[in-house]
């Protein structure tokens, strides 16, 4: 597989070492002052887009545009997301986003609305708490958001969320904290009077993200269409 990589941070240069110890190919690295154009001239069969949240709407609608297969998993820009799903789908192209490319934590995501379904109806409050390192630049974090929106489809009592402590029973309080050297962790709890139930998942090395992605790249190059990592995961 030809891969091209949108942004070279912490992440690109993870998918790079992924990639290239299974034996792909990385034709080309789009850094933060390198031009997407260029992609124009090069041989490929996927496009990862990891970048920051005021490039990458550029960078997926020139993708999507010009039906090159793109997967991103940039944070911050998700206003947007319907506009580019909506672009893709008029040119046939093929577009994935994630919050989160972990197995685990997409696994994590089909429990936490199982549980949803049913102990919400049974008097449970619900509440999320993420913590990150201190470079993390978004919060509340994409994967919290996920979980929120998840929990929120399925208690009609909830109208959105709130990144922070709220007497406002009909917001979901997602609570983030930023430390030093810490791994990313995700706890939804649910509460009752007199029990609580809570799920949590923990990511202790940056490779979980890049190793999902490499198999999701591997996965959606030949199909077209607007995908989640639900189809990933249920297609396995």
């Amino acid at each position: 597989m030809k891969i091209a990589l949108i942004g070279y941070g912490k992440m690109g240069k993870a998918i790079e070492k992924i990639a290239i110890s299974q034996e792909h190919e990385i034709v080309a690295i789009i850094d933060q002052t390198d031009a997407v154009e260029q992609l124009a001239q090069v041989d490929l069969d996927v496009a990862i887009e990891f970048t920051q949240p005021d490039s990458a709407y550029k960078n997926l609608y020139y993708c999507v545009s010009n039906d090159i297969p793109v997967i991103s998993g940039t944070t911050g820009w998700l206003e947007k997301r319907e506009e580019i799903e909506s672009l893709c789908r008029s040119k046939n192209s093929t577009f994935l986003y994630a919050s989160n490319f972990s197995i685990g934590v997409n696994l994590f995501f089909e429990l936490n609305e199982w549980l949803s379904r049913r102990i919400l109806k049974l008097g449970f409050n619900s509440s999320i708490t993420e913590v990150h390192h201190i470079e993390k630049k978004d919060s509340p974090s994409g994967t919290a958001i996920t979980l929120a929106e998840g929990v929120i489809k399925n208690d009609p009592a909830k109208t959105g969320w709130v990144n922070s402590k709220t007497t406002d029973h009909q917001k979901l309080a997602i609570f983030s904290e930023r430390k030093p050297n810490v791994p990313g962790t995700h706890t939804v709890s649910y509460d009752a009077a007199l029990e609580s139930i809570e799920i949590k998942h923990t990511a202790h090395d940056r490779n979980v993200f890049a190793e999902g992605v490499v198999k999701v790249a591997a996965w959606i190059h030949k199909r077209k269409g607007v995908f989640t990592m639900a189809d990933f995961i249920n297609d396995n």
